[in-house]
């Protein structure tokens, strides 16, 4: 019972203070942010980049380890591996050029 109460003042302690963090200031607004765009692309990228390598890792070793369980299936193996290996990198492509077209560089 303890931790639902220690639960229902927390939330009620949002919900207090929310209105508050979200009010807008007395100064005015800046146009900037460009840099912080760049930013965000440059994590973005970073996370698609990370996202490939790990499946494109994942589909090498799962055709390496599919040609030594059966070898005289290589062939049958290597297309579709290939193949596949495309289809992911043109995933990080594709958001290669969103995050040129939205930086604008």
């Amino acid at each position: 019972m303890k931790k639902w109460s220690m639960l229902l003042i927390a939330l009620i302690g949002a919900m207090v203070f929310a209105p508050a963090s979200f009010a807008q200031g007395s100064e005015p607004a800046t146009s900037g942010g460009g840099g912080l765009l760049a930013i965000a692309a440059a994590f973005g990228m970073g996370i698609a980049a990370f996202g490939c390598g790990l499946a494109q890792g994942k589909i090498g070793s799962s055709a390496c380890e599919g040609i030594a369980r059966n070898p005289g299936a290589a062939k049958g193996i290597f297309t579709p591996m290939i193949l596949s290996l495309v289809f992911v990198e043109t995933l990080v492509l594709f958001t290669f050029l969103m995050i040129l077209i939205k930086v604008k560089v």
